[in-house]
């Protein structure tokens, strides 16, 4: 009977230890969840998983996830013949094209996917024909395949998403555009 008061005394130190430890971590913030929508995105489906993916494996304070029966998507994409393009609503909220114009020219798909949903999640185009500049966009090379945002790219998205407030940003529409002949690349 002793040994057993002794082990039930052992185990329950050991979880009020346990409990002491796990509620001494400091607490994180869970990432702001945004849904996706990507049912009407035909041959683009996967691209937009991966698109997302990219984004998932980077960013800490926000995760894109393909939306669940009853909820509303938060993000809609769908294909097109035109360019490639995003409309924000608000920060995390809009549409997203994938253009077959720009794939057909033989930009990267999982690129475009990459930029037009960092459109989404707050960062504007910078046309710095860099590859290693996400949102360069079609400014880059036709044969980028970066597919990564940058440190500067991936900091911004994690300040537009660190606190629970939603910041506040200006609708916009943003059109994948052709290089121009002559330009840098």
């Amino acid at each position: 009977m002793l040994l057993r008061r002794m082990a039930a005394a052992v185990i329950s130190a050991v979880a009020f230890a346990g409990v002491l430890v796990a509620g001494s971590a400091p607490a994180s913030a869970a990432p702001r969840v945004l849904y996706y929508d990507a049912s009407q995105a035909q041959e683009f489906v996967a691209v937009v998983n991966q698109g997302a993916q990219i984004w998932n494996s980077r960013a800490t304070n926000v995760r894109l996830e393909p939306v669940t029966a009853g909820r509303t998507p938060n993000i809609r994409v769908y294909a097109d013949n035109g360019w490639p393009r995003a409309q924000t609503t608000s920060l995390g909220n809009g549409r997203v094209w994938m253009g077959r114009q720009a794939v057909n020219q033989g930009y990267h798909p999982p690129r475009i996917a990459a930029h037009e949903l960092g459109h989404i999640l707050g960062l504007p185009d910078r046309r710095t024909g860099l590859c290693a500049d996400l949102m360069s966009g079609s400014s880059a090379p036709i044969s980028c395949a970066n597919s990564y945002p940058n440190s500067r790219e991936l900091a911004q998205v994690e300040a537009n998403f660190r606190s629970s407030a939603v910041a506040r940003v200006t609708p916009q529409t943003y059109v994948w555009q052709p290089a121009l002949a002559g330009a840098a690349g």
